[in-house]
């Protein structure tokens, strides 16, 4: 099958169902806080909050840390998002004085959900399910936008008003001082950070490969002065149609991702790989927000432990897999590498033990691998020399 992964996600979802709630012109509840920033037809863009018919905390609806961690379903994770009517307007990307921009910015630097009255200019129909997207619900041009008094979350709010900080450090410094990520990608996402002139609205899509860049460049800085581990370290875990092995090897940074979906539209077997070196990477992923997620769970794992190696991560999709944005990868990978690993003293050994967890022998990753293919030919070359 010769297509590339947009395409192909894209074929997942294109027949899904999607079963609206109906909401009138009128709607009257809270938003988690959420917000949406659409990418069609930049530099004018349909921006909107995102908010469900329910009042109080309505957190959990747009909390994609908390989701697998609390043994969410797909279909849990499916219905929160349905139960979020995205209002719209369209909007220059510079147009951050705006009354309207003003508030969705109040609600992306809101501490709690904040209760909030909206009017259609039609009733909100349809849904948005689309690629590594996390999907939503209804959507309709919104004519009035309210929302209660907010009490803004401190620490963003400090960025908010330091217009001498580039946006890149002002996401570094909230991580860093544990803001969630899904908080700080939506405040980057309504222009709240950065040097007053550059401030600007990020769509959503966009904004979270940009917010897993900025903060894996930072860590990937420190990580490279760590020493490297002792042994290969091989982490495992599985969840929402996922299987994930992460392997760690005894060298100095590089990085590789491999996704295999398994029969997931029929009987197909289609494989995605990209890979970088020492130097980091400078081009856009094929695997898309998938990758930059996937580097981020793992070097603040390395941080932590204040060491650095290899990594390949293998990423296998089974047929009850659902796209659900991109925090499947990161959140997924952060769990897996919360728990002990298992320590081998060779590649071969940690192959045949993740062998026994995949689906797809480890010969056919070795094959299509670049990363593992020339770890091999490096290994054996190195033995060659002593015979």
């Amino acid at each position: 099958m010769s297509i590339n992964k947009s395409q192909y996600l894209d074929e997942l979802t294109k027949n899904q169902k999607i079963r609206s709630i109906k909401i009138n012109k009128n709607l009257d509840g809270s938003t988690p806080p959420s917000v949406f920033i659409g990418h069609w037809n930049y530099p004018k863009v349909y921006a909107g909050p995102m908010i469900t018919p329910d009042k109080g905390d309505t957190s959990l609806l747009d909390s994609p840390e908390k989701w697998i961690q609390n043994g969410k379903t797909g279909k849990d994770i499916f219905n929160f998002r349905m139960n979020l009517i995205r209002g719209k307007q369209l909007i220059g990307i510079k147009d951050l004085e705006n009354p309207y921009i003003e508030k969705l910015q109040s609600i992306s630097l809101s501490k709690y959900s904040t209760d909030s009255e909206a009017t259609f200019k039609k009733h909100p129909t349809g849904g948005g399910y689309q690629g590594e997207s996390e999907p939503h619900g209804p959507s309709a041009l919104i004519k009035k936008f309210d929302i209660d008094e907010v009490r803004w979350d401190k620490k963003l709010e400090k960025s908010y008003y330091d217009t001498d900080l580039k946006a890149t450090d002002a996401v570094m410094a909230m991580y860093n001082h544990n803001v969630p990520f899904s908080k700080l990608q939506k405040a980057f996402s309504v222009g709240a950070f950065g040097e007053k002139q550059n401030r600007k609205l990020v769509p959503t899509r966009w904004s979270i490969t940009a917010c897993d860049t900025a903060i894996s460049n930072g860590l990937l800085k420190e990580v490279k002065y760590n020493p490297t581990i002792d042994s290969y370290e091989v982490y495992n875990y599985s969840s929402l149609g996922n299987n994930f092995i992460i392997i760690l090897i005894p060298e100095e940074w590089e990085f590789e991702m491999i996704e295999t979906y398994l029969k997931v539209l029929n009987n197909e077997k289609i494989t995605f790989i990209d890979h970088e070196y020492n130097k980091g990477k400078t081009s856009y992923s094929p695997l898309q927000g998938a990758y930059y997620a996937g580097k981020l769970a793992v070097l603040e794992h390395l941080r932590k432990v204040h060491r650095q190696s290899g990594v390949i991560i293998i990423r296998e999709i089974y047929e009850n897999f659902e796209p659900l944005g991109v925090f499947n990868v990161r959140e997924n990978i952060r769990i897996a590498m919360s728990q002990n690993p298992m320590s081998f003293e060779t590649l071969k050994e940690s192959l045949n033990f993740a062998n026994n967890k995949l689906k797809s022998s480890t010969d056919y990753y070795v094959e299509n691998s670049h990363l593992l293919k020339e770890l091999f030919i490096s290994k054996q070359t190195t033995l060659d020399a002593f015979f």
